[in-house]
């Protein structure tokens, strides 16, 4: 069985499949799991504030404006899809996405 690709290209933008675990001490990229990429994030999920902190730490990890990024599905979920409209290539994107998780 093949492996779906956590960062992919979709029409001009890429789509990131994450897991996210909110509520955790600090904010950071963990890995690779099935399909995502697992991230906690600091801040709690309650009224939007999840999906606002994670596009805020995307944005910050590709150095974008966080305009350019937005969850797209699974706003109430812990599988989200963010799409990232900047023009950067999925490569790029994967090595600076997996560079944080490494640094930690």
């Amino acid at each position: 069985m093949m492996q779906r690709d956590w960062c992919s290209q979709h029409g001009a933008a890429l789509r990131i499949a994450v897991q996210v675990m909110p509520n955790a001490g600090k904010s950071e990229v963990l890995e690779e799991i099935e399909g995502a990429l697992k991230i906690r994030l600091k801040a709690l999920p309650i009224e939007g504030r999840a999906n606002e902190a994670l596009v805020r730490f995307i944005a910050d990890l590709l150095d974008i404006p966080k305009g350019r990024v937005s969850v797209t599905h699974g706003l109430t979920s812990r599988l989200k899809i963010v799409e990232v409209e900047a023009g950067l290539e999925v490569a790029t994107v994967k090595s600076l996405l997996l560079r944080s998780a490494r640094n930690k």
